[in-house]
């Protein structure tokens, strides 16, 4: 029948039989071999190619990223305003709003950044006290500046009987310190190549001064801009 016999050479041994089975298939008596070996050989070094063009793709990408190292956002805090800041007792619950103005710098010439969410609140002894305001997924090229002025409120918030001592003791003292904090998702972006996810998050440290009103209230006043504390 048609194929390969043991005279005409195709099959040396045992072993050569069956990598020619695994590799070809039979059908009855009849084995595949030399068409069948080359077409293998063949997909074989396609397959080193393509892996070995893969390769240097990613090596070249990887080099990239080494030389231009993407340096993280810069963020400043430049103004907080608060027109609400009222403790109820005896429930302890809180309700604070706050209007926030951010910037933020990307102070790298050749990478962009992809900003897929961005969540900001207020933080009191490490106690949240608003609601997370979203701000909009955006992209920021080199060396762009984007600013955000959210308002951030939270309504009856119950707070530990420690915090109210606490407010009670800055109110004293003359002094409340705030955090703003951002928490968010990030992508580099080098020519068209992007990078994965990436966490954010940012912490700015907010000065308020306790002054009084015409009509005796204590009155929150912002005291300066401060540069943020940034991780990714």
């Amino acid at each position: 029948m048609g194929g390969c016999h043991r005279h005409d050479g195709c099959y040396e041994n045992l072993r050569h039989n069956l990598y020619s089975i695994l590799c070809c298939g039979y059908d009855g008596d009849d084995y595949c071999c030399d068409s069948c070996e080359k077409r293998h050989r063949r997909l074989i070094i396609a397959a080193k190619i393509v892996s070995g063009i893969l390769f240097l793709v990613g090596l070249t990408i990887f080099i990239v990223w080494l030389v231009l190292r993407p340096t993280k956002p810069t963020f400043y805090l430049r103004d907080a305003t608060v027109s609400q800041f009222n403790l109820s007792l005896p429930d302890n619950l809180l309700n604070a709003v706050v209007q926030v103005t951010v910037a933020s710098h990307n102070s790298n010439g050749r990478i962009g950044v992809y900003y897929d969410r961005l969540d900001v609140f207020v933080t009191y002894q490490d106690q949240q006290i608003t609601a997370a305001a979203a701000i909009l997924p955006f992209y920021q090229g080199h060396e762009d500046i984007n600013v955000w002025s959210p308002y951030l409120s939270g309504t009856s918030v119950p707070v530990a009987p420690y915090l109210c001592r606490a407010l009670q003791q800055d109110e004293a003292a003359g002094i409340l310190l705030l955090y703003v904090k951002m928490d968010g998702s990030i992508r580099w972006k080098v020519g068209s190549w992007t990078s994965g996810h990436y966490r954010l998050e940012v912490s700015c440290l907010a000065f308020f001064s306790f002054t009084s009103s015409s009509a005796g209230v204590p009155v929150l006043q912002f005291l300066h801009g401060t540069s943020c504390s940034t991780s990714v």
